[in-house]
């Protein structure tokens, strides 16, 4: 499986949330699945595909723009270079069996939701599952929820993003995925 992860890129963040992208990377690894990521060696970007590697990934994949190609991480085994920030979504999107979202800022909400409303719009059945690390992503389920609800969405299926709270509530979710 191609496991698309969005992320934050931002350093020193807290040892709790680190351990959750190192539990995914291992998985994905163990698993020989592909990694499909942002591509920039910083933050949990970095440490999700250093721990993939760590535990046997031969397939790594980075989709950076090329205005951020100078912050590519090394450990790319393939290098997408796209024009811009929406290309490089479209990319992700196209290249995933299952997105992971890890704690992010507005960038990942920005991936997440995009995902959501091309996988809608295509009928697609391909999973998200969104760690929800204290809470932070509550609000935003709740307004997909909401909107799923209101007389204004065409669907309800806005609203089908897995939320998991911790590293162990991952990796069971992704090994039932993975059995699909």
């Amino acid at each position: 499986m191609r496991i698309v992860v969005y992320c934050s890129a931002n350093p020193n963040l807290p040892d709790d949330i680190i351990g959750i992208a190192k539990s995914l990377g291992k998985w994905i690894g163990e698993g020989g699945h592909t990694l499909v990521y942002g591509g920039v060696n910083a933050g949990l970007m970095h440490v999700t595909a250093q721990a993939a590697v760590e535990a046997g990934c031969q397939s790594v994949v980075g989709i950076v723009p090329e205005f951020f190609k100078h912050r590519a991480d090394q450990l790319c085994t393939e290098l997408v270079l796209a024009r811009d920030l929406n290309h490089r979504k479209s990319l992700l999107i196209e290249n995933g069996d299952v997105f992971v979202v890890l704690p992010g800022g507005l960038g990942t909400i920005d991936e997440w939701v995009s995902t959501l409303s091309t996988l809608v719009v295509e009928g697609s059945e391909r999973p998200i599952v969104v760690v929800n690390y204290n809470g932070m992503y509550s609000a935003q389920a709740d307004q997909l929820r909401n909107t799923a609800r209101s007389q204004f969405a065409r669907t309800e299926n806005i609203d089908r993003s897995i939320l998991v709270g911790n590293s162990k509530e991952l990796i069971d979710k992704l090994n039932e995925i993975n059995k699909l």
